[in-house]
This record gives C-alpha cells, structure tokens and sequence, in this order.
C-alpha cells in the first residue's frame, strides 16, 4: 500500500483535536501536527497521537504552516485535514486503490458541513482537493490555501477518493465563529489589496460573514464577486448564487432576488437552486411558481445540502397549501417532512 502521511495545523484546538487524531489512528497512517502557537491543551492532547509534533511560528499565512508540516512527513504522499474534522469509517485499501489509479492527480474527498439551520443540524456536502503526492504539489495563497501544482499551477487532474469527512467548525460558539472571522477577513482584505479584481477573494469574504448571520456584509461581497465573469459551472459559484439568494431574502430585497430568473437556466442543475428559488417566489407571494420550484426539488437527484430534495421543498408545500387554507393538504405533507424540527411544531398547530 501507498504509504501516507496526514498533515494537521492547529492552534487553539483542544475542542476538537482529539476527535479529529482518534479518527485517524486505527489506519496506521503517518500523523505530522504543527502547533502554530496554542495556549491552551491542544499540544497536550496531540502528543498522545501524534508520530511527530512541532511548533510552527504563525506568520499569518496558513500555507507556509501546511508546506512546513509536509516537509516533515516521512511519505511522499499527503492527507491533509483540519483539526474540526473527522474521518468517517473507511476502506484503507479502496483508498489504496483509488492512488494507484491516479497516481500523479489530487484526490478529493467528500466534506459534511454541519451548521445549524431551521432549528435543526444540517449538512451541505462538497468535495475539496486534499491528497496529492509532495513531490508534485505544495500549497499557495496565505488564506483559503490551494494545492498548486509544480509546473502547472492550477491545472491539474483530480478523483475521488472513497473518503468521507464531518467538518464541524460551523457549529463553534458565536464568540468563537467571530473570532475565526476576524482572523480570515483580516487576511482576506490583505490579499484584496494586492488583488482587488480577483472574484473568489470577494467570495470568501461573503462566505465569511455569511457564518456569523451578516447578511447585509455577505450580501455585499457575493454582490462584489458576481459582477465580474465567473463559471457558473464551478462549484463556488454555484454555492455563491446561492447564499447571495439567501442574503437578499434576508435583507429584505426578495423583489431585488427575482432577478435571479435571468440566469436561471445556468444554475438549474441542484435542488438547492430549485428550493432557493422557490423561497424567492414564496417571498413574492407568488405561491403556483414557488410550488413548482419545490416539486422540481424533489425530483431532482443532486442535493448539496442534506434535505433540499426532501423535507426541505415537502415542508415549504406544506407552507403553501396551509397558506393557501388547505389544512389537510398541508397536515399531509407536514407529516412527510419526518422528523424536520419545523414540520413538527406545524403538525402540532394545527391538530390542537
């Protein structure tokens, strides 16, 4: 089997640490953790885990701290994960597989974002570039890193890789989401400066606010990134149409979202697009288009986020019918939705 080194950076991580180092351990896989500077248990606890561990002095720039831990590792070929995730049981010698058929390219491996939403726990799931061979790749940018190839930069091949992954750094406490905020976007408007036309930056910057419920900061920033000409085919734009749709519902600018019908025909492909732009007609009053946006929903067969082709667009049906005095027709669908937190408070509502 190809021998494997897993990468981590951390800094302040004893939250997580453990649970992220006991995923990993039952592989025999090499483990590298570069301390960035904590002050509290994280080291301590990486030491009952970790074949090596090292200190990295913080230089705001997370991927001078990843290239140092991979020119620690032992093996050629690199994991890297976050202290916040978690490997989900798997098949060594699938993945062991999967390398020896794609030896030169970046394998992907599929992510569960939690975060809370609707009052209950929901997941959108994405794939992210995250082995690669170190004497073919390192990482650039000081902020959101990207692997980058030796010769050719960013182009390169990638696969999947029979991995998955649960990421709960969304659900931290709202003081430790600030904070995570803070240090990004600091480091964000910093590479803005010397790249102010690059749309991603604005992006992320959206997607920073975005995880603290600033919508009229995330509104701004993907307004920023969407005026300039970016593929709708690539996976970031297509979760930044997205939650920009969600920022303009949430800021009160649902007439401003009807917009989004011009480019519907590029975005039309998740039930994700399908359940927003639903949302967008409820927010409308406009009940007949809403109510075909959430059956497309259900049909469609590519749903990022967990719920978008089920009880999300069932439940908003629901909504509909109950709005439109079919309390029979809504009960129904209500009782479709399972175990869906808001379903069941409207079940409760209506049959008391």
């Amino acid at each position: 089997m190809y021998p494997i080194s897993v990468c981590i950076i951390a800094k302040n991580e004893e939250k997580n640490i453990e649970k992220c180092l006991t995923a990993i351990k039952p592989y025999g896989y090499e483990i590298i953790v570069v301390d960035t500077g904590s002050t509290d248990r994280t080291k301590e606890i990486a030491a009952g885990y970790a074949d090596k561990l090292l200190d990295f002095a913080w230089i705001n720039d997370f991927s001078a701290a990843r290239n140092y831990s991979v020119s620690q590792a032992s093996n050629d070929y690199i994991l890297y994960l976050d202290c916040d995730e978690v490997l989900l049981p798997m098949d060594p010698e699938e993945v062991d597989r999967a390398i020896r058929l794609h030896p030169d390219e970046v394998g992907m491996i599929a992510m569960n974002n939690h975060y809370t939403s609707n009052g209950t726990d929901a997941v959108y799931q994405d794939y992210l570039g995250r082995l690669f061979n170190r004497k073919l790749y390192h990482f650039e940018s000081p902020i959101h890193e990207q692997i980058t190839n030796n010769l050719s930069g960013m182009n390169y091949g990638t696969y999947k890789l029979p991995i998955l992954t649960d990421h709960i750094g969304y659900n931290g406490t709202p003081e430790e989401l600030r904070a995570k905020v803070e240090r990004n976007n600091a480091l964000l408007f910093h590479e803005l400066e010397k790249d102010p036309e690059n749309p991603y930056l604005f992006f992320q910057i959206g997607q920073s606010y975005n995880m603290i419920y600033d919508y009229e900061n995330s509104y701004r920033y993907y307004g920023k990134a969407l005026c300039y000409d970016v593929n709708p085919e690539e996976e970031w734009v297509q979760m930044m149409m997205i939650a920009y749709a969600n920022a303009l519902l949430h800021t009160g600018r649902e007439a401003d979202a009807l917009q989004l019908e011009a480019v519907y025909d590029a975005f039309a492909t998740t039930a994700d697009f399908f359940c927003i732009m639903g949302q967008i007609y409820l927010a409308n009053g406009q009940y007949i288009k809403a109510m075909m946006e959430f059956v497309k929903a259900i049909h469609c067969p590519i749903a990022r986020e967990v719920g978008t082709n089920s009880f999300i667009p069932t439940y908003n049906i629901g909504l509909i019918n109950e709005m439109m005095g079919e309390k029979e027709a809504a009960l129904t669908h209500y009782r479709n939705c399972g175990n869906f937190p808001m379903a069941l408070e409207k079940v409760k509502e209506l049959t008391e």
